[in-house]
């Protein structure tokens, strides 16, 4: 093969799965990256892992490359749960990529803990994906019927095992990724390391994030977050672009278009909640983003209140901004308990029915006889809500007036968010009226889209993905992904097609791939 060396047999590190059953709303993960010659790459990992730790809380692991082989550890729980000390440093190396799972597509337990490792011939590579693929159960099942075997039902699996297929046939592995990246339709980031190099590349819409910062002189990083840039000491250079494949290897950074472009749809949901309120975006952090927010939401939703309080702590930019439009004052009423995550001993069924008290608890004292705003980061399924009221009710408030920074969800995410089902959404089966009632608040309001628009980066190449809000979908929903996930009426509106490769049998899309007519085919530097 003209791009790929010999390599030894991988290694993994995991346990027996664990009840790591998910509560509230989830993006599916973040992913990490990193080539630093003369570095311990595994331990810039684990700290970069860390400040993800909110995209996933599920698994974690961290792939090494050290110029010979690649070793992975993974496992469920926190990242502070699967590494030690001693593991990190029994994973020598200078290329490396770590990924923390929240799982929306495929299996849970260990297997789907991802960086996912896979075998190229006698080279090994590790694969960490954010992001669902809306087509990768045909895929699965072509593949399977060619006699490659899987160890999971994740479609991250079905990535690596595809890049894989077309590079034995390329002999290059940066165009079997592009290959790959023709067949795939959904949103995603992926990161991939082998013993020598590392790659990364982002679906043609740009719906899943990827930003690519430096290290020194030598150095390159690239992260779902700005965030873990910070913590790596890296500074940010540029987004990886939509359709594009960036490879670091001893030769340097080199950059080429895997797919072409689509209509830029980068998921807004990340301005919204997803993203850390320090990570930054066009020059502009998220927190600035979400606290204009909700000064939008003031304006929009104005209420007579003697406090404003958060939904901690996703809530509080937009809250802190919804207390200054409106000039009223801005307190805590409730008190965060953050050792709650993820634990490996399960609460009683008593203490389980008491539900948000395991993590929320009001404060009497500033609460008891005020008219409230409870302002939140977004009302999806509304059984928190209702919770919450309840709780500020109890202790003594006379009022609680609900506000949410974000428009209406009522649409399912097909590309990376556990909202898959539309019966699950509050707002797609009940009028305004009907949501205040259900969560027994005085009053409710959300933003609006064009709202929330007003409020994020709106300059060149900026798109977004609204499909939660719209139900305009920016990359085709197969109708056997998505059928018996609507409720009566609905349907997804797609605004745009398949690619016409995807749609192929693999034969016949490798044929075209390589013979394809000029311009059709990824532009690749050979």
């Amino acid at each position: 093969m003209q791009d790929l060396d010999t390599g030894a047999e991988p290694q993994t590190a995991g346990s027996a799965e664990k009840d790591l059953e998910p509560r509230g709303l989830h993006e599916e993960c973040g992913v990490f990256g990193v080539w630093a010659p003369g570095r311990d790459a595994a331990r810039m990992t684990y700290f970069a892992l860390r400040a993800l730790q909110h995209r996933g809380q599920e698994s974690a692991g961290i792939a090494v490359g050290d110029g010979r082989t690649v070793l992975v550890r993974k496992d469920l729980g926190l990242v502070t749960q699967v590494f030690s000390d001693a593991d990190l440093s029994a994973m020598p190396g200078h290329v490396a990529c770590g990924h923390c799972r929240y799982g929306t597509a495929g299996a849970r337990g260990w297997e789907a803990a991802q960086p996912h490792l896979s075998t190229i011939n006698d080279v090994i590579i590790a694969l960490a994906h954010n992001g669902t693929l809306v087509n990768f159960d045909a895929l699965r099942r072509e593949l399977i019927e060619m006699g490659i075997p899987f160890r999971s039902n994740t479609d991250s699996e079905v990535a690596a095992k595809l890049i894989g297929y077309f590079t034995q046939r390329a002999g290059r592995l940066r165009t079997g990724i592009a290959h790959t990246m023709r067949m795939l339709e959904g949103g995603y980031a992926m990161v991939l390391v082998r013993d020598n190099a590392l790659y990364a590349f982002r679906d043609p819409h740009g719906i899943r994030p990827l930003v690519l910062g430096r290290l020194g002189e030598d150095g390159w990083v690239v992260a779902s977050e700005t965030c873990a840039l910070d913590i790596t000491g890296a500074t940010f250079v540029r987004e990886i672009e939509p359709g594009e494949i960036v490879r670091v290897s001893d030769d340097g950074l080199r950059s080429e278009r895997g797919c072409a472009p689509g209509r830029r749809a980068a998921c807004v949901f990340e301005h919204v909640y997803f993203s850390r309120p320090d990570s930054v975006q066009d020059g502009e952090s998220f927190y600035l983003m979400r606290h204009n927010m909700g000064r939008r939401l003031a304006r929009e939703t104005p209420v007579d209140a003697d406090l404003v309080i958060s939904v901690p702590d996703s809530g509080t930019p937009a809250a802190e901004g919804f207390a200054q439009e409106l000039g009223i004052p801005f307190g805590t009423g409730l008190i965060k308990n953050r050792y709650v995550a993820r634990t490996f001993i399960q609460p009683t069924q008593e203490l389980r029915q008491m539900g948000v008290r395991l993590k929320l608890n009001a404060l009497p004292d500033v609460v008891r006889g005020k008219r409230l705003v409870m302002v939140d980061d977004s009302i999806v399924r509304g059984t928190t809500s209702r919770q919450i009221v309840r709780m500020l009710k109890a202790a003594g408030a006379t009022e609680v007036h609900v506000r949410s920074a974000s428009p209406m969800v009522k649409w399912p995410c097909f590309y990376g968010i556990d909202t898959g089902s539309q019966d699950q959404l509050i707002a797609a089966r009940m009028s305004l009226e009907e949501i205040r009632a259900h969560i027994e608040a005085d009053s409710v309001g959300f933003l609006s889209t064009e709202g929330l628009l007003a409020c994020v980066p709106s300059g060149a190449g900026c798109g977004y993905c609204k499909a939660c809000f719209t139900g305009e979908y920016p990359v085709e929903i197969p109708r056997s992904f998505w059928e018996d996930r609507f409720l009566p009426g609905f349907e997804p509106r797609n605004l745009e097609s398949a690619s016409a490769t995807s749609q192929m049998p693999l034969e016949d899309a490798q044929d075209f791939l390589d013979n394809g007519p000029e311009g059709d085919s990824p532009l690749l530097t050979r």
